[in-house]
């Protein structure tokens, strides 16, 4: 076996998108991703966490030459030190054959690459980017299609990150929530109903889809809400005019103003509920190719609906306004959009959520969302005597 950096190479480059598809080409829940979205995080001049040489992809060749394993280590500037009582890098998009001494020669790469730079620690499977992107292991159920931007992995994963000795640092949990009236109905607590209501109708309150009319005043005001409520929790620091305003330009393309809420009170913006259509079921038609072919795929499933899928992006509710139903009321306001006879998208996959989130993950507990899937970001300490700490509780 030979482990080969990817570099420039052509070659290398198309075999880090392609091996994966030779991998799990008799699984029928896998979904290629798009080989743009791939490229793109690799890319210095793409992704802004590029600087000094700080990511770099591996592949690992058998006798033959033929690609057998692939991963990516990476210095992410923005978590280097975020939460940790030591420097800690990160490895992803780690694909191998069931063979363990692939795995662990690939982890042990990794390892050697990281320490070199100062590290003292790493993070895996994990994105050299945002966390709602390509984060974690997925480890049940291995019968359910990805999310678009995560990852489907093979069972036998699990065995090769824990028998080399990476821990649970935290999980991660996707629900499910009907969209329809008559089954959402089931799953929702009457009183929720009860609560919803008061605040909806209550004297100052506003809840509203976006305009496309207007992106530039909702790119502002998700801004408004995330750097209260989430920027600390997303180790990424206070988002900027010019980043929302980018991330709004980027979202235009896909977005639907009826999953895109926010609540108002006194005109001040103090929640979002952000859903997009889930992209993966047109994606997984596409064969990783956004080109000509592709793109009037892309268009032929739009424009013909097939898609019945949402996927819940970021929730949230500003400190000083939390504990106080707004949950519940912006769940209403959309609920009165969705609940109309031959709507479009009939069930809604949340985000993950982690086990440091409590609130988060009892609101998904009051909307009556089903537990689906579960994944697991691993640490591995290269100090073995040093104690072990799970990502604390927010």
């Amino acid at each position: 076996m030979k482990i080969v950096e990817v570099g420039n190479n052509k070659h290398f480059r198309k075999e880090f998108l392609e091996f994966p598809v030779r991998l799990y080409n008799r699984n029928p829940y896998w979904i290629r991703p798009l080989d743009n979205d791939i490229e793109r995080i690799f890319d210095p001049t793409k992704n802004p966490l590029h600087e000094n040489n700080n990511c770099i992809r591996w592949l690992a060749l058998n006798e033959n030459g033929d690609t057998i394993a692939r991963v990516a280590a990476f210095v992410n500037p923005n978590t280097v030190i975020y939460s940790n009582d030591q420097p800690t890098g990160g490895i992803g998009f780690f694909e191998c054959i069931n063979d363990k001494q692939v795995a662990f020669a690939l982890f042990d790469t990794c390892k050697a690459w990281l320490k070199a730079r100062g590290m003292e620690a790493m993070d895996g499977p994990v994105n050299f980017g945002e966390r709602d992107n390509w984060w974690g292991l997925l480890v049940d159920p291995y019968d359910a299609e990805p999310t678009w931007s995560m990852f489907y992995h093979h069972d036998y994963y699990r065995t090769f990150f824990e028998e080399y000795g990476f821990q649970d640092y935290f999980r991660q949990y996707t629900f499910l929530l009907p969209l329809e009236e008559k089954e959402a109905r089931k799953v929702v607590r009457p009183a929720l109903f009860e609560i919803a209501t008061r605040v909806y109708n209550s004297p100052g309150y506003d809840f509203r889809h976006i305009n496309k009319k207007e992106l530039s005043k909702f790119a502002q005001d998700f801004r408004t809400i995330y750097n209260l409520a989430w920027s600390k929790n997303m180790a990424a620091g206070e988002m900027t005019a010019e980043r929302a305003e980018a991330i709004m330009r980027q979202m235009k393309p896909i977005l639907v103003e009826e999953l895109m809420w926010f609540g108002y009170h006194n005109n001040k913006p103090i929640a979002f509920f952000i859903m997009i259509p889930e992209l993966n079921q047109i994606i997984k038609h596409l064969n990783g190719k956004l080109d000509i072919i592709g793109k009037l795929k892309w268009v032929y499933h739009r424009l013909m609906k097939t898609n019945h899928k949402a996927r819940g992006v970021i929730f949230g509710v500003i400190p000083e306004y939390q504990g106080r139903g707004i949950e519940s009321a912006i769940a209403l306001a959309f609920s009165r959009a969705c609940w109309k006879p031959g709507y479009q998208y009939t069930t809604l996959e949340l985000n993950w959520i982690a086990d440091f989130n409590p609130k988060m993950l009892k609101v998904t507990q009051l909307l009556g969302a089903r537990k689906f899937k579960t994944y697991i970001t691993y640490r591995y300490l290269f100090d073995h005597t040093r104690a072990f700490k799970r990502h604390p509780v927010i």
